[in-house]
C-alpha cells in the first residue's frame, strides 16, 4: 500500500486547520481514497470564502482490458468470450455494440458473450480497453472534495490532468486570478499545476 507523502493542509486559524485535517483523513479512508493520493495540499479560508485542494496521485497502475476478466476462444464464424467476473460487463457490451453493431453481439447468459461474422481476430478482441481506473478515481475525489468543504460551497471549479488535481470551492464567484492561487498551492508540494 502507498503512502501519503505530502498531505497539510493550511488555514488561517490553526484549530481550523486540525480539524480539516481530521476531517479530509476521515472522508478519504471512508471512500478508500487515501492510497491513491501522493501528494495533498489544502488550503481553506472561511473569510475569503475559498477552499482549495490541489493533489498529487500514485500512479495509477494499468487500463482494464479484455484479457484481464475473459477468455477469448475463435471458433468457426464467431468468436465465444466466457468471462470470469461481471464487473465490466456493461462497459465491455457497450463499446462491442458501438464498434461491431447490434446484430454482431449476442450475450447468451451473465458470464458469455458471442460475437458473429465480426473481421477482427481474438488476440485484437482481448486488448480492448474497457475501462480507466483513473477516470472513476477521479469522480470518487471530486464526491469526496465535495463532503469536505465548507457547507454553501457551491461554486466550483475542478480538473484531473496527468495524474494531477484541483478542486476549488467558494460560497461567491470564482475569480479570473483563481490559477495563480491554485499553483501556489502546486508549487508548496514541490509541483507545478498541470
Amino acid at each position: 500500500m502507498h503512502a501519503v507523502e505530502y498531505f497539510e493542509v493550511e488555514c488561517p486559524e490553526p484549530l481550523g486547520a486540525e480539524y480539516y485535517k481530521k476531517i479530509t483523513n476521515d472522508v478519504l479512508l471512508d471512500h478508500n481514497l487515501i492510497r491513491m493520493i501522493h501528494k495533498l495540499h489544502i488550503y481553506v479560508d472561511p473569510g475569503v470564502p475559498i477552499f482549495i485542494a490541489v493533489g498529487v496521485l500514485h500512479k495509477i497502475t494499468t487500463l482494464i482490458r479484455v484479457r484481464d476478466f475473459a477468455a477469448v476462444n475463435a471458433l468457426a464464424g464467431k468468436i465465444m468470450l466466457v468471462l470470469s467476473e461481471e464487473t465490466y460487463l456493461a462497459p465491455m457490451l457497450k463499446i462491442f455494440l458501438a464498434r461491431f453493431g447490434q446484430d454482431h453481439v449476442e450475450q447468451s447468459d451473465r458470464f458469455t458473450v458471442i460475437l458473429r461474422d465480426v473481421s477482427v481476430d481474438a488476440r485484437e478482441i482481448e486488448d480492448i480497453v474497457v475501462a480507466d481506473p483513473s477516470e472513476s478515481v477521479y469522480k470518487d475525489l471530486i464526491y469526496a472534495f465535495k463532503c469536505i468543504a465548507p457547507e454553501g460551497f457551491r461554486i466550483r471549479r475542478e480538473q484531473y490532468t496527468k495524474g494531477k488535481f484541483f478542486f476549488v470551492a467558494s460560497e461567491d464567484t470564482l475569480s479570473a486570478d483563481i490559477g495563480a492561487l491554485v499553483q501556489s498551492k502546486f508549487a508548496k508540494m514541490g509541483e507545478s499545476m498541470p
